[in-house]
């Protein structure tokens, strides 16, 4: 995908927003995940590439092997970067569990969650641990 440097934070438009909470809610009781293009080394969304959860789990998630070939060729053909990847935790909060720390394999990615009652926080997840970066919705 992208080795551009990493951003310090996350800044997306309230429709991209609006998109990713709207799919977060079609998909429940499941987790929903999507991918996030746009800047990666300014961290700025242009849009939301909605995918299916291959696990159909309320637990767990991972992007549809097709979705990803899907989506990473559309971002490329958009001029868009792997800025984010975007999960939701319908019964938990906005917050990395540990398998989802233990699972990310994009270090350059920022990771975008929602929770339970529809907060967005942003993160960034590295070597085992996860820290939480600026998110501007704007």
């Amino acid at each position: 995908m992208t080795s551009a440097p990493a951003a310090t934070g996350l800044s997306l438009p309230p429709a991209v927003a609006r998109e990713l909470l709207a799919h977060a809610r079609r998909e429940l009781p499941n987790e929903a995940c999507g991918l996030l293009g746009g800047d990666a080394a300014t961290g700025t969304v242009q849009a939301f590439h909605p995918a299916s959860n291959e696990l159909a789990s309320p637990l767990r998630f991972s992007v549809d092997g097709q979705d990803l070939v899907r989506i990473t060729f559309a971002m490329e053909a958009a001029g868009q970067e792997l800025v984010a990847i975007f999960h939701s935790h319908p019964a938990g909060s906005a917050e990395p569990s540990p398998s989802d720390i233990r699972e990310a394999h994009y270090p350059a990615a920022l990771h975008l969650l929602t929770g339970r009652d529809g907060s967005l926080r942003a993160w960034r997840i590295r070597v085992g641990s996860a820290t939480e970066v600026p998110l501007t919705v704007a």
